[in-house]
């Protein structure tokens, strides 16, 4: 049977990964960007995601299972709802209103909640945290693609 903490937490993924996607519109305006040369494929990021994602509801539901107390369980809720916060405004920023300079910022607080999440949960389960780590490493390379693409096509406006 499966538990609630991982329905809740798979809900939760499946519904960043939806909204994440409807807010990166691969449009003219992101194709006509210069990129890096280590810039991967556009069929690449959905499954990579998918996958980031997974892992993420996995540690989050086997975090919450090994949180020995009440402030424990609390402590995990806090630190996935804002790393949802911080996953949720970096598309917007980039694609919706073309702002990758915007994102670039924005991206360093998304990194940081990852980093909040490794160290917050490895007390609880060191399992789980290692399970955020692609997606820390991830998020690294998206930054250092983010930047390059400000590099590179800076200003805007």
């Amino acid at each position: 049977m499966i538990s609630t903490p991982l329905l809740v937490a798979a809900g939760g993924a499946i519904a960043l990964g939806v909204v994440g996607g409807l807010m990166t519109p691969i449009g003219p305006w992101y194709a006509n960007l210069r990129k890096p040369r280590l810039q991967p494929p556009n069929w690449l990021f959905g499954p990579a995601w998918t996958v980031i994602l997974g892992l993420a509801a996995w540690s989050a539901a086997g975090a919450w299972d090994a949180a020995a107390s009440d402030a424990q369980r609390m402590q995990v809720v806090i630190l996935f709802a804002t790393n949802a916060l911080f996953h949720l405004l970096w598309s917007p920023l980039f694609f919706k209103l073309r702002r990758p300079d915007w994102a670039l910022i924005e991206v360093v607080f998304l990194w940081a909640s990852l980093v909040a999440l490794v160290v917050g949960l490895w007390p609880i389960s060191p399992f789980a945290a290692g399970l955020i780590l692609p997606y820390l490493a991830w998020v690294s390379f998206a930054a250092w693609l983010n930047w390059a693409i400000v590099r590179l096509n800076a200003p805007f406006a």
